[in-house]
C-alpha cells in the first residue's frame, strides 16, 4: 500500500475553522488523534483517508463521501453518518455506539471487532455487508440484507430485524435472542452457532427452511411453552 501524509492531531483542541482547513488537503491523508466531537464535516470527498484513534462523537457526516476509508480505535457514539458514501469501508475496533447510517451507502462495507449497539441502519444499502465480532445490540436494522454471509460473533440481541435478509447465511457463535424478526427470511440459514432464547411463538415460523441443531429444537420447544419428554 502506498504511503500517505499523516496529520497528527493528537493532544491538540480541533474547532470547525481547523477541521476545514486540514479536510481541505489534496487526496487521501491519515488522520490520528483528533478529537473532533460535535463537528461538521458535510459533502466533502474524504475517499482513502485513514482515521486513527479518533474521536467523531455527535459529528454530522451527512452525504459526506467515505468510500475505500480505514477507520481504526475510533469513537463515533451519536454520529450521524446519514445518506453518507461508505462503499468499501473498513472500521477496526472501533466504537460507534448509537451513531446513524440512515439511507447511507454501506455496500462492501465492514465492520470488525466494533460496537454498533443502538446504531440505526435504516434503508441503508448493504450488499455485501460484512461483520465480524461485532455487538449490535438493540440496532435497528430492518431490510438489511446479511444474505450468503458467515456472521461470526455478532450479537443481535435485541436488535429489530424486521424484513432482514438472512438467506443462505451462516451464523458462527452469534445470538439472536430476544430478537424483532417480523417478516425475516432464514431460508437455508445455518442456525447452529446462534443464540435463539427469547423466540416466541409468531418468531419460530419465520426459521421455516433453516438448519438448527437438535439441541436449539429442544430450547425453542420449550421456549414456546410445550413440554419434551
Amino acid at each position: 500500500m502506498t504511503d500517505i501524509p499523516t496529520i497528527d492531531l493528537s493532544g491538540k483542541t480541533v474547532d470547525q475553522s481547523d477541521l476545514d482547513r486540514q479536510l481541505a488537503a489534496r487526496g487521501p491523508h491519515r488522520l490520528i488523534g483528533a478529537d473532533l466531537s460535535g463537528l461538521v464535516f458535510g459533502e466533502i470527498d474524504l475517499s482513502g483517508w485513514q482515521f486513527e484513534n479518533c474521536n467523531l462523537g455527535h459529528c454530522r457526516l451527512v452525504r459526506t463521501r467515505l468510500s475505500e476509508t480505514r477507520w481504526s480505535a475510533c469513537k463515533a457514539a451519536f454520529a450521524d453518518f446519514g445518506r453518507a458514501d461508505l462503499i468499501d469501508a473498513e472500521i477496526v475496533a472501533s466504537d460507534f455506539n448509537n451513531a446513524q447510517f440512515r439511507q447511507a451507502i454501506l455496500t462492501s462495507a465492514a465492520f470488525r471487532r466494533s460496537k454498533l449497539t443502538g446504531a440505526d441502519l435504516t434503508d441503508a444499502r448493504t450488499i455485501d455487508l460484512t461483520l465480524e465480532e461485532v455487538l449490535a445490540v438493540d440496532a435497528r436494522l430492518p431490510k438489511v440484507s446479511f444474505r450468503d454471509q458467515k456472521l461470526t460473533q455478532v450479537d443481535f440481541s435485541g436488535a429489530l430485524l424486521e424484513g432482514a435478509d438472512f438467506r443462505d447465511a451462516v451464523f458462527d457463535d452469534c445470538s439472536l435472542r430476544d430478537a424483532q424478526l417480523l417478516r425475516a427470511r432464514f431460508e437455508g440459514a445455518d442456525l447452529r452457532g446462534a443464540d435463539l432464547g427469547g423466540i416466541r411463538l409468531g418468531d419460530a415460523a419465520h426459521f421455516r427452511g433453516a438448519i438448527i441443531s437438535r439441541a436449539q429444537a429442544t430450547a425453542l420447544l420449550k421456549e414456546l411453552g410445550l413440554r419434551v419428554l
